[in-house]
């Protein structure tokens, strides 16, 4: 039933993270911000672990998982983070990260031997039509008011690259062993890398406030547990290019939470190429991916 529940419980946790996040980096700079995340989910999970005697896995497999999770939650939530802080609205964001499964699709036949059909691929080619709609208008009208720049656009870039290599090693390495040790040892080191990137590059200032408070707690339970959880258990459970064509929707939901939170505006185009993009799931859902 979980499993059933877990791509709809996904998609709508996971746009929620794009608001979190932007209210979360009015009051700290990127890395700093996540090095405090990520000591409060292992504060959680480490507890957690010990006190259920979890097995931890085997030094091989801990260290392709700890590579995951720096992909995922350092160099993916990092970009994230750089490229709202620079003024790139959330729903563009998103936009720029659901391209994922594209790059996914693209990079599993030889990596996981997992050979999308030619429905997939179509269903594809659809979703990225409909990103496209979504995503030029918009970009273009930033560029005109001067909203964002490149370096906005080399953060969301890098944080697709991030998700979509972090979730291609999870699954070719990370899928033995109990899900949530192997989920403790991902934070530890995107602990470790984002504390290390702040050190370095930032002044760690952190404005306490109670919206930076709260933000924080629904990313740390409802974002860095719950949606990461559920990702890593459909990454376990199905094809990863099928789980990642679920990236696909998360510009709608963001979107829509956007405006309403933030005044960002949809223009007809944008709406037409949601509606694409929807499609372009249901489609890609009903395919087949072989292996071998």
């Amino acid at each position: 039933m979980l499993l059933r529940l877990a791509p709809f419980l996904f998609v709508l946790l996971w746009s929620t993270g794009f608001i979190a996040s932007k209210v979360a980096a009015e009051y700290a700079e990127p890395f700093t911000l996540l090095a405090i995340r990520f000591a409060l989910v292992l504060a959680i999970l480490l507890p957690w672990v010990l006190l259920t005697a979890r097995p931890w896995p085997n030094s091989s497999i801990a260290w392709q998982t700890a590579l995951s999770g720096f992909l995922i939650h350092t160099a993916y939530l990092g970009g994230v983070l750089y490229a709202l802080r620079e003024g790139m609205p959330a729903g563009i964001v998103a936009i720029v990260v659901s391209t994922q499964p594209i790059l996914t699709a693209l990079l599993a036949g030889p990596l996981l031997s997992e050979w999308p059909d030619r429905r997939h691929w179509l269903g594809l080619g659809i979703g990225i039509a409909g990103v496209a709609m979504v995503l030029w208008p918009r970009l273009g009208i930033a560029s005109l008011e001067g909203g964002f720049g490149f370096v906005a656009l080399l953060g969301a870039f890098a944080a697709l690259a991030g998700i979509t290599l972090g979730t291609l090693n999870q699954k070719k390495f990370g899928m033995s062993g109990d899900l949530i040790a192997l989920t403790t040892v991902q934070y530890v080191a995107a602990f470790l890398s984002s504390l290390l990137f702040a050190l370095v590059t930032e002044q760690m200032d952190v404005q306490w406030t109670v919206d930076f408070w709260l933000a924080m707690l629904w990313l740390v339970v409802v974002l860095s547990i719950g949606a990461i959880g559920l990702l890593l258990m459909m990454i376990r459970a199905s094809a990863v290019s099928k789980v990642t064509s679920l990236f696909y929707l998360v510009p709608a939901v963001t979107a829509l939470m956007a405006a309403v939170m933030f005044d960002e505006t949809l223009h007809s185009l944008q709406f037409a190429g949601i509606a694409l993009v929807m499609f372009a799931v249901f489609f890609i859902r009903k395919s087949n991916t072989r292996d071998g």
